[in-house]
């Protein structure tokens, strides 16, 4: 949405001028242990978002649940249990500090939590904050994997279908920092149509914060493949739809359990452009050019030239795979043209 005329206009002539450039920093963050407090995990990403300035940042991507461990691995019996994970608003008094920072720092930010809104539903949600303090955008997980209900012999729980309900924002894209950025969560990332509908909003960045557990139910992929489809889901999405990507990890071993690192910044070549090296508390930063979508845009990835949406009917009538629809032939066809 934009606030204001000056905004727009700001946006436009930085567009016709070529001058499209933006300080872009993912704040990748180590495991955080379920006895940790949101202020010291808040005082974590405040130092983060101060280093990402340093390195020439204007805004920073944090991860998906940023503020607790990532607790759709345990199955709690009780509400209160595990409703103390979550935020009832946005910002609080933990969260105050980082909003603050952003402010002395002129520094916006993509932030990932647990919401639980007035009404007690409960969304894995992300927002997007501008250097002012204010907040510009709200996204709710979409696709939630993992399970409902207890699973105690499995060698890991991922209770998201438990404690969270299928976002209902859609995907949005938003006017922001003199550019438009869309948002989407962990194995969001994985889903083709969502970086498609982001990009048919005219996206030229999409944020994405993501905990990803080494070990899945279900999931019997060897080591390296975890990140090998990590990697894939991003630069494929980057490219086939010309715009930026920032994926910010929360990694590391979380009480006794592990997820995958991988930070990345993917230009809309599909490129890595700037990628974390541990699986603790890092900032990876690039000075990216958004107008170099612009050439895919007009090329290959020239929607509005190459598309043919009338062909692509079933992605939106059918969810699950089912038996193949009837065809022409090619006599047929032919007759028919």
């Amino acid at each position: 949405m934009i606030r204001n005329v000056s905004e727009f206009y700001t946006r436009e002539l930085k567009i016709m001028l070529g001058e499209r450039r933006l300080g872009l920093a993912v704040a990748q963050v180590g495991g955080i242990d379920p006895s940790e407090s949101r202020e010291l995990v808040v005082g974590r990403l405040v130092e983060l978002m101060r280093e990402a300035k340093s390195r020439g940042a204007s805004v920073v991507a944090y991860p998906e649940l940023t503020l607790t461990t990532f607790f759709p691995r345990y199955w709690f019996e009780a509400d209160e249990d595990v409703t103390r994970f979550f935020e009832t608003r946005m910002p609080n008094e933990h969260v105050q500090p980082l909003f603050e920072c952003a402010v002395e720092l002129e520094v916006g930010f993509y932030l990932g939590y647990a919401e639980l809104t007035p009404d007690g539903r409960r969304f894995n949600t992300s927002i997007l904050v501008d250097p002012e303090g204010r907040i510009r955008g709200k996204y709710r997980k979409v696709h939630l994997p993992g399970h409902a209900d207890n699973r105690p012999d499995a060698p890991a729980q991922h209770l998201e279908k438990r404690y969270f309900q299928v976002g209902d924002l859609g995907f949005g894209v938003f006017e922001f920092m003199d550019s438009r950025v869309g948002m989407c969560i962990c194995n969001d990332r994985r889903w083709p149509e969502v970086y498609r509908v982001l990009a048919l909003q005219s996206a030229d960045l999409v944020f994405l914060g993501y905990n990803t557990p080494s070990k899945v139910i279900g999931w019997e992929d060897q080591p390296h493949q975890g990140m090998f489809t990590h990697l894939l889901s991003l630069q494929a999405g980057a490219y086939q739809n010309s715009m930026w990507v920032a994926a910010a990890a929360k990694c590391g071993v979380e009480d006794g359990a592990h997820m995958i690192g991988g930070s990345v910044i993917v230009a809309p070549s599909g490129e890595i452009v700037a990628r974390a090296m541990s699986e603790e508390d890092e900032v990876i930063a690039a000075d990216v050019d958004l107008a170099m979508a612009d050439r895919f845009r007009q090329t290959v990835f020239n929607f509005a030239e190459h598309r043919q949406p009338h062909t692509y009917r079933l992605i939106v009538e059918r969810v699950g795979r089912d038996e193949p629809l009837p065809t022409l032939e090619p006599d047929e066809s032919a007759i028919m043209v």
